[in-house]
């Protein structure tokens, strides 16, 4: 459905240099799929999201939605925002304050290149208001609505345009927490149930996971990995990726070279074992790092155990939240609440072998 090609876009700054926002930045979006372009502020991720809309044009590159080409400077093809099959919702709403829901709604359906007929308005709206529980809120003006409420809004003025591919831009951020993960839920199953396909841009993690099918981790305009979130969780292709997605233990270590598929890696709390995966460096100084759920207590000396003393336990409610001081090193220890231990016990460390990933030390773990 939507394929972007090399991608390049740069901007001037104010002394007189120029920052390279997109860094031959490449990907493709299956039709019906929920692509998440994850990254901090400046990663390159909004401007991915506006060259797609058109809202901004890249220096070199091409775009294609629905088998259509809409951007390519080889080829002297820029398809204006509103000549693509594509709908925005954005962080802000951009919604009409002195219009009620309804005319909010309709207004790009009653004006410009996409306007309908009265009888197809009616049918689009009656649709959209039903799927987004917004049809007794219609002759409200949006002054008169919660921020859910607007959210929806805004959700449904783009749907009503029924439109190939839906953009959105940290829709979410205005919200508080409980509703932001109600609306993450709602707006995945929404976008199944209508089969569109979707590319949403944010900077949280746990939104991401809940809601994409692929996550694209973007930094200093480039995707750094890209795959499903069990992947890119379980299997970070690199450091940063590791340590931006989710809570991440890091220790370093040098790994022996082996032809085995498991590999031992010398660290200042002593050996450890672990299992190659495609990523990992043959040999030489690694991180080795393991995700808080994945290390437990142990009941006494063993393989990948190590001894530490509990120096802080912090509640989560469904589960505590420890730090464990091993050597030079203080982990993080997520537990179910019956494998409780004071602050300031003794304790050993199990690091499961199939949890532990070696990756190249950047400098940075």
């Amino acid at each position: 459905m939507i394929t972007g090609t090399n991608l390049i876009k740069q901007f001037a700054t104010s002394d007189g240099g120029v920052v390279r926002a997109l860094d031959d930045v490449s990907f493709e979006v299956a039709t019906g799929e929920f692509y998440v372009l994850l990254g901090p502020s400046g990663s390159g991720k909004t401007t991915t999201l506006r060259v797609l809309a058109g809202l901004e044009d890249a220096d070199q590159g091409a775009v294609a939605i629905a088998g259509k080409t809409v951007f390519s400077p080889r080829d002297g093809i820029s398809v204006p925002p509103e000549e693509r099959p594509i709908a925005m919702v954005f962080q802000s709403y951009a919604l009409w304050p002195h219009m009620n829901v309804y005319h909010n709604i309709t207004f790009p359906l009653r004006r410009g290149i996409r306007r309908v007929d009265r009888k197809e308005i009616i049918r689009r709206v009656e649709r959209v208001t039903e799927l987004l529980h917004l049809t007794e809120h219609l002759r409200r003006t949006v002054a008169q609505l919660s921020g859910g409420q607007q959210q929806r809004v805004a959700l449904a003025r783009a749907l009503a345009l029924e439109p190939a591919v839906l953009l959105m831009d940290e829709p979410l951020s205005n919200l508080d927490a409980k509703l932001r993960a109600q609306l993450r839920l709602e707006i995945k199953a929404l976008t199944k149930e209508i089969g569109i396909t979707t590319v949403y841009v944010t900077h949280d993690q746990t939104e991401a996971m809940v809601m994409g099918d692929r996550i694209a981790v973007m930094a200093d305009g480039r995707i750094r990995q890209e795959g499903t979130p069990t992947t890119i969780y379980q299997q970070p292709g690199d450091l940063f990726v590791a340590k931006f997605l989710g809570d991440m233990n890091l220790l370093t270590g040098s790994i022996e070279a082996s032809p085995s598929s498991e590999a031992n890696v010398t660290t200042p709390i002593g050996k450890l074992s672990l299992f190659r995966r495609p990523n990992t460096p043959a040999a030489g100084t690694v991180a080795v790092g393991f995700r808080p759920e994945d290390a437990a207590f142990a009941h006494g000396p063993g393989d990948n155990v190590y001894p530490g003393q509990v120096t802080a336990r912090h509640y989560l409610g469904d589960a505590f939240l420890y730090e464990v001081q091993c050597g030079p090193f203080v982990f993080q220890l997520r537990r179910p609440n019956w494998d409780r231990v004071e602050p300031g016990g003794s304790v050993f460390v199990h690091l499961p072998a199939n949890s532990c990933v070696a990756l190249a030390d950047d400098g940075t773990g």
